[in-house]
């Protein structure tokens, strides 16, 4: 009997033993799971954050190229409009330069042909016009341009019936005051058509540049709007000529 009982406490202390062990397995277990769940949870922030990072980064280096880049087009389109309002500061000097010459070239003319009143009137009229019509760079548009140059192209048509006048008067021809009063005149107009080419090309360009995508998008923000061109009729262009 005391041998069973012996037996059986032996029995009892081995299962107490056993069902510790699995007890102790299984806590292990449970840490373990709890560590890989705490790891898994440590790492997704982690990534989070990494991700959130880069994407600041990319950001930032994407506002960084952008703004480069309208710096860029924005300095450039400031470049080609100063140039246009040079090129247009340049016909207007030519055209002033013309205006200088009539007075003389009317006293000229006047002292040997005082009949010719209502010639030599409409030539100090067109150019009274012409010079009462000063255009900023920043105002030319179609409709200012086209005044100015029609105002130009009657100052043009004036000395053209005076220049003709002289061809009934030969010592008015001969006049050396005359003579070198001529030629400046043709030598400014020569300088005019040369002055207008050149602020045509140079409109040209500047209006292609602001209307390129996507400069054309900064040209709309900033107000880089389009400039007219220079397109003076061709004879009324054409300086005046007499055959000496």
């Amino acid at each position: 009997m005391v041998e069973v009982v012996a037996s059986a406490a032996e029995a009892s202390e081995e299962a107490l033993a056993v069902v510790t062990l699995v007890a102790a397995v299984q806590d292990r277990a449970g840490n373990k799971e709890l560590q890989d769940e705490e790891s898994q949870t440590k790492l997704k922030k982690e990534t989070i954050k990494h991700y959130k990072i880069m994407r600041k980064v990319i950001l930032m280096a994407i506002v960084a190229m952008f703004s480069m880049t309208s710096c860029s087009t924005y300095n450039s389109m400031v470049e080609k409009e100063e140039a246009v309002r040079n090129a247009w500061a340049n016909v207007e000097t030519q055209y002033q330069r013309r205006a200088d010459l009539i007075p003389n070239l009317v006293s000229t003319v006047k002292g040997y042909a005082k009949h010719e009143e209502s010639t030599l009137q409409a030539v100090v009229d067109a150019r009274s016009k012409a010079t009462s019509i000063n255009i900023s760079a920043e105002d030319l548009n179609e409709q200012t341009l086209a005044s100015y140059q029609q105002a130009q192209a009657g100052v043009t048509s004036a000395l053209g019936r005076l220049i003709a006048v002289s061809e009934n008067y030969p010592d008015l021809k001969a006049n050396q005051n005359f003579l070198e009063l001529q030629a400046q005149l043709e030598g400014t107009e020569n300088r005019i058509t040369v002055a207008r080419k050149q602020f045509n090309d140079t409109t040209q360009d500047y209006n292609v540049s602001v209307r390129k995508f996507p400069a054309n998008l900064w040209a709309m923000i900033f107000g880089f709007d389009q400039k007219p061109y220079f397109e003076a009729d061709e004879a009324a262009a054409a300086a005046p000529k007499v055959e000496f």
